[in-house]
């Protein structure tokens, strides 16, 4: 496999705004959660491995939402590389990068979207080939102020913000030359999900999804 699956990655994010990172607790929420959010305009979703149940969850919307493309997210270490990958995930997110975690990456056909920060962690990145990235925690590293100084020594990298972001922020990111699209949470609540209000997480996916107007 060569860095070239990012070419993937790329047309995806540009899908929609904002991909949606969704903590879920209980695999019955998965598969209604997820078809809402893709309903709503938002295809392209992130499942944290932050529960028990992520990887079951990713099973079961792999298997069942018609139209979703679907990535793993909080990816930390080779395994869960691999069991991304085996999964059916055709992207995975980390918060971070670490050698062992790219040079695992080379051995799985699943794009990886790993996160960089700093000037430094942007240039490793791209030696890695990687000129798409995360940029986690977005707010608390500066906002748009910060990622928006990276655009003019590094115009070859594309960021997808997450963290902190809020539908009120939202569209100064989007409005950033270097920000392909972001990632946030407010359009899956916890307590939309455990009311199962899967008509209210549409709506507020199809909120979302409306914002693409915005973007550069």
């Amino acid at each position: 496999m060569t860095r070239e699956t990012q070419g993937g990655l790329e047309a995806a994010l540009k899908l929609a705004p904002v991909v949606p990172v969704m903590v879920i607790d209980n695999v019955e929420d998965a598969v209604p959660l997820a078809r809402a959010l893709v309903k709503g305009g938002l295809p392209v979703l992130e499942i944290t491995l932050r529960t028990p149940k992520a990887m079951d969850c990713i099973r079961a919307i792999v298997a069942e939402v018609e139209g979703a493309i679907v990535g793993s997210g909080t990816v930390l270490t080779p395994a869960q590389l691999q069991d991304s990958y085996k999964l059916g995930c055709k992207f995975a997110v980390s918060p971070g990068s670490t050698e062992t975690l790219l040079k695992s990456a080379e051995d799985y056909d699943i794009a990886l979207l790993p996160g960089g920060v700093t000037a430094s962690e942007c240039m490793a990145l791209l030696e890695w080939g990687y000129a798409i990235q995360k940029f986690f925690p977005a707010e608390p590293a500066g906002g748009t102020a910060y990622l928006s100084s990276l655009a003019s020594p590094l115009p070859q990298v594309r960021f997808c913000p997450t963290g902190g972001i809020t539908p009120e922020k939202a569209p100064a990111y989007l409005k950033l030359s270097n920000v392909i699209t972001i990632g946030g949470s407010w359009m899956a609540p916890k307590r939309l999900i455990e009311a199962k209000d899967w008509a209210g997480i549409e709506k507020l996916a199809a909120e979302a999804a409306g914002l693409a107007s915005l973007g550069s």
